[in-house]
């Protein structure tokens, strides 16, 4: 839910996209956004900290991060991301969608890196103070339909090799088999506005929101 306790009454719904690099998750949080008139935010990222952050952890012209510092500096971005914007939005009773949330986190520092992820999935649970999403939609797509979509410089995470994407993707799927209420697993590779249209429909019927 949106909060440790569940989502208050007339608090905002909170919805993350997940996947891999070119499942079009953004494009489709960003319509998801204008659909529901919710925020529309991103990991890392969101918060002028969090954007700096995201300079450090995903930019090729910057020293090399260690692992751990690595999980570390996401965590960090997600605190601020959630104490600074996140969390007040909710409060007011707007929804937010967000592109990436803490399941990135465990799926790519977690099964991808192979840091500890129940570990991962702790730390970000504390930098949350418990917040999680309401539904975490997630998005597949086949490895060459991405590639065809990465038609742009790739950041540091999005270089790293095909094996440690395949972990990424196996991890999303485990997250997702293990929350079947929580979360929704959707082809990423089909029409962008009848997929926008199907995921509209399922937060309005999942979460009530009208």
């Amino acid at each position: 839910m949106g909060t440790s306790e569940g989502a208050a009454a007339g608090r905002g719904r909170f919805i993350a996209f997940e996947g891999g690099e070119g499942t079009g998750k953004s494009t489709q949080a960003r319509l998801l956004a204008t659909r529901l008139g919710a925020l529309l935010t991103r990991e890392p990222g969101g918060t002028g900290l969090g954007e700096r952050i995201r300079h450090l952890v995903l930019d090729n012209d910057v020293d090399p991060v260690a692992e751990r510092t690595e999980a570390l500096l996401f965590a960090a971005a997600r605190a601020q991301h959630v104490a600074e914007v996140i969390q007040p939005v909710l409060d007011s009773g707007r929804h937010v969608v967000t592109d990436r949330f803490l399941h990135s986190s465990v799926a790519y520092q977690g099964y991808g890196r192979g840091l500890p992820a129940g570990e991962i999935a702790d730390l970000s649970r504390w930098a949350t103070a418990g917040l999680v999403p309401d539904l975490v939609v997630l998005l597949e797509v086949a490895p060459a339909v991405a590639a065809t979509r990465l038609d742009r410089p790739l950041d540091r995470l999005e270089a790293t090799g095909g094996r440690f994407h395949d972990r990424v993707q196996a991890g999303f799927r485990e997250l997702a088999a293990g929350d079947p209420v929580g979360w929704v697993v959707l082809d990423g590779d089909q029409d962008v506005d009848a997929l926008a249209a199907t995921i509209e429909a399922v937060v309005r019927e999942r979460l009530d929101v009208t």
